[in-house]
């Protein structure tokens, strides 16, 4: 989880080929009209949301069942949203939080040309996110670390919350 531009995407594509798992992407969840409203430079609120919270945990929760594990990258922002997925998914989940500064992350979204997601748009990303409270089941690491170092980072905590994690 975390904000566009934090590497949500590539380190859940990493893990799933590490543990051979299913990686879900919210990006390809959301509804066109959202998807257009972003490109438009206009950041959703919860109305747009909680329908693609509900089919992304929808997913994870069938690919869980299929599967036993699986992955997904999602920005989820709020507490809320992350109480949906988890309530869509029908199973306690697990969250990583990707964090970073904001002008690095503008900097990273400045050289990425094939997204629909404007950096005209992190403003609004940084004022909605609500880092995860001590009572959730949730990981802050930082964005910028090497790929392989959150890869480890996220087993090995992952590994004391679900033991049955694999690697």
């Amino acid at each position: 989880m975390g904000v566009s531009g934090c590497g949500k995407s590539t380190l859940v594509a990493d893990l799933a080929a590490f543990l051979a798992c299913p990686a879900l992407d919210g990006d390809s969840f959301h509804a066109p009209a959202s998807i257009a409203k972003m490109r438009a430079g206009q950041p959703l609120n919860d109305e747009d949301r909680w329908p693609w919270l509900d089919r992304l945990g929808g997913a994870i929760g069938a690919a869980v069942r299929a599967e036993g594990f699986a992955l997904a990258a999602c920005s989820a922002l709020k507490r809320a949203y992350r109480a949906r997925l988890q309530a869509a998914a029908g199973m306690p989940l697990l969250f990583v939080l990707l964090d970073g500064d904001r002008d690095e992350i503008a900097l990273r979204l400045a050289e990425r040309t094939s997204h629909y997601m404007p950096p005209s748009l992190l403003d609004s990303q940084f004022a909605t996110l609500e880092r995860p409270g001590p009572d959730e089941r949730a990981l802050v690491l930082h964005c910028y670390a090497p790929l392989e170092d959150l890869r480890n980072q996220v087993l090995a905590w992952a590994r004391t919350a679900v033991p049955a994690v694999a690697g």
